[in-house]
């Protein structure tokens, strides 16, 4: 349905609006066409502020009920809650620190700033000025001089008290969902904390931050399905980096000694509580360490990002009290199959034995399946969901590793660990194989495994490996997932929680 006054702006009534929340946006539109009417702008260019809500609280929490300062404010937000009491309106606003109570008198304000108070709406945008005051129920407030609409809504905000009920809708329409729910706010104010301090962090030890290309000729560094696109200029394919790693180990053989990058990587893969198409990763590595050293570094960090983030290092998840204090638990990979299995496996098995401990285990497998990827299919199905305290799983099979270096005891494993927390895999890390005969010899079986029909074997880069014939020195490095870390230390269980604008089926519309 359109609207039927023709004074009224032109906008037709959205598909996913009906009955009494069309009826109050078409009131909404009503009075942005009489504030136009009557001179008065509803979206003003500017609005200068000299306190938040935060800083407020801060300079004045401790005022005595009842009291009344001559400081005056200006200070602007979102008008979540409004009393009208005849002479006087209570109101609350929202900026992006906190909240504060407007004490709107029609003595103080006048008739004309009082009917223009009253006729807001919630969800407006309003910036106010006025005298720092506490009621005598000991609210802080302001005691409101001028009021001036910043920005009209024209949509009613979602119930106060339940919010967005549809979780579909709370990713969807996040803009809305920040607004209404103070879970959401919570959870990404903790992300943010744990990127920062993680940052600093890393700066302090004298690390770079770099940036590396997202559009890669070659995605590597990681077995997955790359997204695929075209460059009209040179008219040559390219792919969304699913890692930065074959980059940032060019910049150490190029002699920058310890670099990281936070930032974006893509995967054509499935969407899930655990998997996003696009997702966050700190990647970082440092010339002269292995897997020893960065299990260290790595585990100081993620004690830090808690610290910083939620004010300590233990954590409640997935119905689990997990403590993330150094120093956490190494464990090889084959010992904790045969904790949770009873089963004594090693790589050096024939393929054929291994696949009958998947067949008696339920495990389907593949055919060109070598006997280390048998393994890690057989601990992945098996153990990998029952690690809930933090353990590195040290060890893994040189087949299903072609970056890190061989075991230094064990010529069929390699020097690479994951993190694994909650039953979910938090980090993975090498000592970094840096052997540039080995490391085409890798390649090379990547992609008699892609031929066979692997599509997320590793593609041959010729440009890597003869970044490697200059010498690259011995490197540890790791790569954090930052999504699954704030969804660990924001105790919340899908990736969608954590993510602000996650991927989602195209929206159906009425």
């Amino acid at each position: 349905m359109s609207n039927a006054d023709p004074t009224l702006p032109s906008m037709p009534d959205p598909p996913d609006l009906e009955g009494a929340a069309a009826d109050e946006r078409r009131q909404r539109l009503a009075k942005l066409a009489a504030l136009r009417a009557a001179g008065t702008d509803p979206y003003p260019v500017k609005f200068e502020r000299n306190a938040t809500c935060a800083e407020l609280h801060q300079r004045f929490g401790k005022l005595d009920a009842g009291a009344e300062l001559a400081d005056r404010v200006s200070v602007a937000g979102r008008m979540l809650l409004c009393r009208d009491q005849g002479k006087l309106i209570f109101a609350t606003v929202r900026d992006g620190t906190g909240t504060i109570q407007l004490f709107v008198s029609k003595a103080v304000i006048g008739d004309e700033g009082f009917a223009a108070v009253a006729d807001l709406d919630l969800g407006d945008w309003v910036g106010v000025d006025g005298t720092v005051m506490k009621t005598r129920k000991g609210e802080l407030s302001i005691k409101v001089s001028n009021a001036r609409l910043l920005a009209k809504s024209l949509r009613p905000m979602p119930d106060k008290w339940h919010g967005l009920a549809d979780v579909d809708t709370r990713y969807r329409q996040r803009y809305v969902d920040l607004i209404a729910n103070d879970d959401a706010r919570r959870v990404f104010e903790i992300r943010w904390a744990a990127v920062a301090a993680i940052r600093a962090h890393l700066l302090e030890r004298g690390y770079r931050e770099v940036e590396t290309p997202v559009l890669q000729a070659v995605a590597g560094g990681a077995h997955a399905r790359p997204f695929v696109t075209h460059h009209n200029a040179l008219d040559m394919e390219l792919s969304l980096r699913i890692a930065p790693e074959l980059y940032l180990k060019r910049l150490i053989v190029g002699g920058l000694e310890k670099v990281f990058e936070i930032g974006r990587v893509f995967r054509n893969e499935g969407i899930s509580t655990r998997h996003n198409p696009e997702f966050t990763m700190l990647e970082l590595y440092e010339a002269f360490a292995d897997y020893h050293d960065i299990a260290q570094l790595t585990e100081t960090l993620v004690a830090t990002a808690a610290s910083a983030a939620v004010g300590g290092t233990v954590v409640e998840f997935d119905g689990h009290t997990i403590d993330l204090t150094p120093p956490l638990r190494r464990a090889s990979l084959l010992d904790l199959v045969r904790e949770h299995t009873g089963l004594d496996l090693h790589p050096s098995q024939s393929a054929d034995g291994l696949r009958k401990h998947c067949d008696e285990l339920d495990i389907p497998h593949e055919a060109i399946w070598g006997p280390g990827k048998l393994v890690v299919e057989i601990y992945e199905k098996t153990t990998e969901h029952a690690i809930v305290d933090p353990t590195f799983v040290m060890d893994y099979p040189r087949e299903v590793s072609p970056f890190a270096r061989v075991h230094r005891s064990d010529e069929m494993l390699t020097e690479r660990w994951e993190l694994i927390v909650g039953g979910r895999e938090l980090a993975n890390a090498f000592s970094e194989l840096n052997d540039p005969i080995d490391q085409r010899r890798r390649f090379e079986e990547q992609a008699r495994l892609k031929q066979l029909g692997d599509d997320e074997a590793e593609a041959m880069d010729e440009d890597y490996v003869r970044a490697l014939e200059y010498g690259l020195p011995p490197t540890g490095g790791v790569g954090i997932g930052i999504d699954r870390l704030a969804m660990l230390l924001a105790g919340v269980s899908s990736i969608r929680e954590v993510i602000l604008f996650p991927h989602l089926r195209p929206e159906a519309r009425p």
